[in-house]
């Protein structure tokens, strides 16, 4: 028989750069292919050569459509992956979206970086282009949720519901005789758009992120909070900046926004999404009402609610409008995108707010602003932040560590071994001590890169738990 292996390529140590090789003797699946993000440190291993040969690997299963899930397949295709990208309908369309303006706004860095020189490479090049995600783009396979598939000979795969955003998966992996389960990003239960993930399967080897697996989220109310500093900012004359995520995040804003303004509880004031990305992703949503919560009526009043905001030329024309109004732009951790000129604009006048809201990783400007940093680097040189800079945990889309634990007390028996990823180490390792503490399972920490033979694991000959 096969000795089925899993290797930790990314989300060992770090919230992002999830990438999980699966392999047995005959086969490797990779299950999500995804971009370090954050630290210096955590995004030069983007531009490591891949840690085992790309033409090597026989499928890509994706959880969902995320940077740090999928932003290293146009590079994985451009290196020699030849095989078949599997997701879901909803992931697949927003893929197609996310991929192309990734490359692009890498070719427009690297061309931004080679003009103003302050970049340390003389001559910097993007890490891939947009050919080379529309490229990456052909090799995807739409599959249904809850239907089995073959993403290669011997292996069977299934997705089932994450929550999360449009199209978030949990995939079932059965391989060599050992079956895996891998979370992907958990929705919460009671997430207002989308809806609750499905419980654990009983797999042999459960795979579990831990985002937030050191903290729960705040109990207050976020439309209650945004609606607070929409009006105190409004009434100073002032805008409201709002990062957010181009898929998922802008479409909860402008769910919130939408809600307040139909109750009278904010002034109505501009609302613009300046983000392309987020146009189309908000769309691909309204294609798929199965996934979430709210009315045909809620998702039409969302889609009226904020001005278009496509060009750059009309980007730039909304930093010479004055306040009061609010922005909706990408990205949702200051990592780059529209949104950084808007910061750059409105960030040094104190009339003004910066509402971040959702997580923001170690090492971005997200992170830096909700830890009290008051200048920020951006496009080579120090900004000035004077705006007031509000964080609202609760618009998060990712579970906390307490509905990660309910949700792994709804699986139908415990795994026999349980892997704690996609976190920074404080948080990896708070919800391991949790899972093992309460509900007494085997459950570890993978390091970078580390190789587990699944069965000698499951045996107690290897392991470190405790």
């Amino acid at each position: 028989m096969d000795a089925p292996r899993i290797t930790f390529l990314g989300a060992a140590d770090t919230v992002t750069g999830s990438r999980y090789l699966v392999e047995t003797d005959e086969v490797r699946i990779l299950v999500d292919c995804g971009l370090f993000q954050g630290y210096k440190v955590l995004r030069e291993r983007n531009r490591e050569p891949f840690p085992v040969r790309p033409a090597s690997i026989d499928a890509v299963v994706l959880t969902h459509a995320h940077l740090d899930h999928t932003g290293y397949l146009p590079a994985l295709v451009r290196d020699g992956f030849d095989g078949r990208i599997y997701a879901t309908p909803g992931t697949v369309a927003l893929c197609g979206v996310l991929l192309p303006d990734s490359g692009r706004l890498l070719e427009e860095e690297a061309g931004w970086a080679r003009e103003k020189r302050f970049s340390r490479h003389k001559s910097p090049t993007p890490l891939y282009t947009e050919v080379d995600a529309n490229v990456a783009l052909r090799s995807f396979h739409a599959q249904p949720f809850d239907t089995p598939f073959e993403p290669a000979g011997g292996v069977t795969a299934r997705f089932s519901a994450a929550g999360h955003i449009t199209g978030a998966a949990q995939v079932t992996l059965e391989a060599g005789g050992v079956s895996f389960h891998f979370s992907g990003d958990l929705g919460r239960p009671s997430d207002p758009l989308m809806r609750a993930p499905e419980p654990p399967p009983a797999v042999d080897v459960l795979v579990v992120e831990s985002t937030y697996g050191d903290r729960a989220h705040p109990q207050s109310d976020p439309e209650a909070e945004l609606g607070a500093v929409i009006r105190r900012v409004v009434g100073r004359g002032g805008v409201v900046i709002i990062p957010a995520f181009a898929v998922g995040r802008a479409e909860s804003i402008l769910f919130h926004l939408s809600r307040l303004r139909d109750r009278g509880e904010i002034p109505e004031v501009p609302v613009y999404l300046n983000s392309p990305m987020a146009l189309e992703a908000t769309a691909i949503a309204r294609t798929h009402p199965e996934e979430h919560r709210h009315s045909a009526e809620e998702a039409e009043r969302m889609a009226t609610l904020a001005i278009p905001v496509r060009t750059v030329d009309e980007s730039i024309a909304l930093n010479r409008r004055s306040g009061p109004m609010i922005i909706v732009s990408a990205s949702g951790m200051l990592s780059g995108g529209r949104v950084l000129h808007h910061v750059v604009r409105f960030g040094p006048d104190s009339r003004n707010a910066i509402v971040l809201s959702g997580y923001q990783a170690g090492g971005t400007r997200g992170a830096d602003l909700a830890a009290g940093a008051r200048v920020l680097r951006i496009f080579g040189r120090d900004v000035p932040i004077e705006a007031e800079v509000v964080d609202i945990g609760t618009l998060s889309a990712h579970a906390d560590a307490d509905e990660v634990l309910a949700w792994l007390r709804r699986a139908e028996r415990p795994p026999r071994l349980t892997f704690v990823t996609h976190g920074e180490p404080s948080a990896a390792d708070t919800l391991r001590r949790r899972i093992k503490h309460e509900l007494g399972w085997d459950v570890r920490v993978p390091e970078h890169r580390e190789e587990v033979d699944v069965l000698a694991a499951i045996e107690g000959s290897v392991g470190r738990s405790g």
